[in-house]
């Protein structure tokens, strides 16, 4: 123990001691808080200088409310993922991680890393992709840009946290494998590579027991194998027992409030926690935020830069957009009549609801976008809608700066002499499908598919302008994946945009017109029909109240499901285009001490500027464990290349990140290894090959 920290524990009485441990109570609004609208705050002990410390929410950007701090809305985590960039998502951490100290928060609770298990999921818009070492490295990355500004990190949700149907006492029921290689694995990268502040443990039970309540899961795990050095809080209200929380190694109750502080008083005072387990929690906490910006001193400026946060944003989401499809559609010339038609180019959404909504100085909408930058769009159908929805628009405009809604009006209402009259003056229909959901509760099968009012729409405006010869183009502005098989057909390009955050309008239209070349990849798989998902389980046993829900497909999540068992995506695991081609070559596959070093050369061979997002896949030899097909090791995004241009990639994946879980340790399996490199994980270019000479047992992961 620090000795300086124990000299400050002797200093502190038990209630004292409880109140730095139980947060103050209540939500988002605490009498005298220093941040009114934070999310929580603990007991400040003034007597021997130790302040209240301030925990506000993420992740898309820094989340107080009351109207006190207007905050920057960055694109949300499933679009920092298709950037496919560390360096983006860092940057991105470091400018919320100013606007939180600016606002006198001391600690982020953001990222969110939890596994897009069942597109379904109400909060998969928070998380980062169905892959943990895509997850792990953009949670790191994430992770170091907060911390870089003297504001902790906190990761969360821990762990099997993939659903909010149940979340507050769900038994999430899952082989240790699974759990190694999956749900813990991304956890275990940030934790590894970010070393944040704080985790949050989940509301939910991993295998019967409260993840806040799993000493297994916090101490053994954690701690003694990862080497976690600093604190873990609950989950807003997570738990039953504050004994069983503290002993299992969760150091801190949040919210909290006076019950709980009553009930960790009364434990010690009766003998069933030990005053031991207590001091243990303490140091933990005041270690760690002995370095937080409340504990130095600092006086927040209230005054975060708001415009290079602007730009910062804008270049996050520039980077994070997906080109699904593209038949000679896009970019579209300069001079382009271009009508808009779907509700989403009127309120467009910038992000989710819940915990990961944000408080914006504004949201640039696909419609006002346009106009701003001069496009020669069908003003008549602008107006149209306008008009259908001006009822709406107070709600639509506070929805900017608050949680985002969808409007209610139907997409059907137009006639379709009106679409018909635009496609004879237009010379491309643009159909914006937007979708909203958020913290509490989950999507229901039926909003895996277009309802029928936007089939109709998309129907009638495909009809009316291909039938004149014109495009038709689809943004889907989105959190989570939707069908897309039984109507792409009717289009004759789809952008997906997901929530990008307050710079939404003007990055889909930058993207529309040639500004911005696409250059995201998909960090999950879209299914060709909901039918087609492994987690067939989802969300649960009773379907209407669960109580348990069971990870049968254990480690087969994602395209590791899809690729193992030939099921056809709509969309592959790594999928996005370009406006230009890049082709692979040059591979060279170099096995040495502990590492395979992996090198290609990537070239530009198209007419415009790009940047290609590289990925490097490795499959294993049949041996005694079953094994995906193929497993994603590592991945590059290449620099902007302009025609003809080519990079030199270079990709080390360390022997030990190949090994399985045998049910007792690690197990890196003898044999010869496949090395599969290219654009998704089902257009591979280049392949080679190393051979591992024998087998070898782990104790754990490097």
């Amino acid at each position: 123990m620090n000795v300086g920290i124990r000299e400050f524990l002797n200093k502190l009485t038990l209630e004292e001691k409880a109140g730095v441990l139980v947060g103050v109570g209540g939500t988002h609004m605490f009498p005298g808080s220093r941040v009114p609208g934070a999310a929580g705050e603990t007991h400040p002990v003034p007597r021997v200088g130790i302040p209240g410390f301030v925990l506000a929410d993420g992740p898309a950007g820094v989340r107080i409310e009351g109207g006190c701090c207007t905050a920057t809305a960055f694109p949300v985590a499933v679009m920092l993922a298709s950037t496919w960039s560390p360096e983006i998502v860092e940057k991105v951490g470091r400018a919320i991680g100013e606007e939180a100290l600016a606002y006198g928060v001391d600690v982020l609770l953001a990222p969110a890393l939890n596994i897009h298990r069942n597109p379904l999921g109400g909060r998969l818009f928070e998380y980062f992709s169905e892959d943990p070492l895509l997850s792990g490295v953009m949670a790191a990355a994430y992770v170091r840009g907060v911390q870089s500004t003297g504001v902790g990190a906190c990761v969360k949700h821990f762990v099997a946290n993939e659903q909010e149907t149940g979340r507050w006492g769900l038994d999430t029921v899952v082989s240790e494998r699974a759990l190694r290689e999956i749900y813990l694995r991304a956890f275990e990268i940030a934790v590894k590579e970010g070393r944040p502040w704080a985790v949050m443990s989940a509301y939910n039970k991993l295998n019967g027991v409260h993840c806040s309540e799993n000493e297994w899961l916090l101490t053994r795990v954690l701690r003694e194998e990862w080497g976690f050095q600093g604190f873990v809080m609950t989950d807003w209200g997570a738990g039953e027992d504050v004994s069983r929380q503290l002993r299992a190694g969760n150091d801190m109750i949040m919210p909290g409030g006076e019950d709980k502080v009553k009930e960790l008083l009364e434990a010690v005072r009766s003998g069933k926690l030990g005053m031991e387990v207590v001091d243990r929690s303490l140091e933990r906490v005041l270690r760690v935020l002995a370095d937080s910006p409340a504990f130095k001193g600092y006086k927040p400026s209230m005054k975060p830069d708001l415009e290079e946060h602007a730009r910062i944003a804008y270049e996050a989401a520039a980077e994070g957009l997906v080109l699904l499809e593209n038949n000679q559609a896009l970019p579209l010339p300069a001079d382009a009549r271009i009508a808009f038609f779907g509700t989403g180019h009127v309120a467009t959404v910038k992000g989710g609801q819940g915990s990961g909504h944000t408080h914006p100085p504004y949201v640039s909408t696909v419609l006002n976008a346009a106009r701003e930058r001069g496009l020669r769009i069908d003003e008549e159908v602008a107006k149209t809608y306008e008009e259908a929805l001006k009822d709406e628009m107070p709600n639509i405009e506070q929805s900017f700066k608050d949680e985002p809604d969808k409007p209610t009006l139907s997409e059907n209402f137009l006639s379709e002499s009106i679409i018909e009259a635009s496609a004879a003056r237009s010379d491309a229909a643009v159909v914006v499908f937007s979708r909203v959901s958020g913290e509490g509760y989950d999507l229901t099968p039926e909003e895996f598919y277009l309802s029928s009012d936007e089939r109709w729409l998309l129907e009638k405006v495909s009809n009316a302008f291909r039938s004149a010869g014109k495009k038709v183009i689809v943004v889907l502005n989105i959190g989570n994946p939707v069908e897309v098989a039984s109507w792409r057909g009717l289009a004759d390009a789809i952008l997906l945009a997901w929530q990008p955050g307050q710079e939404a309008g003007r990055v889909i239209v930058d993207a529309l017109t040639g500004r911005i070349n696409p250059s995201g990849k998909l960090p999950v798989t879209f299914p060709r029909d909901y039918a087609h998902v492994p987690s067939w389980t989802f969300p649960g046993e009773p379907p209407d109240n669960p109580k348990r829900v069971v990870y049968e497909e254990g480690i087969y999540v994602g395209y590791r499901y899809y690729d193992t068992f030939g099921v056809e995506p709509a969309y592959p695991f790594g999928h996005g285009l370009s406006y230009t081609t890049f082709a692979y070559k040059d591979l060279d596959v170099t096995l040495t001490r502990g590492e395979v070093r992996i090198r290609f050369q990537v070239t530009n061979t198209g007419k415009l500027p790009g940047k290609e997002v590289a990925q490097v896949y490795v499959r294993a030899p049949k041996g005694r464990l079953d094994k995906p097909f193929q497993e994603l090791k590592g991945f590059k995004k290449t620099r902007l290349l302009n025609p003809g241009e080519s990079e030199l990639v270079e990709v080390t994946v360390k022997l030990s990140h190949l090994a399985s879980f045998d049910g007792s340790r690690w197990l890196l399996e003898k044999g010869t290894y496949e090395v599969r490199v290219g654009s998704s994980s089902r257009d591979i270019r280049l392949t080679g090959y190393f051979t591992i000479p024998s087998e070898e047992r782990l104790t754990r992961l490097e």
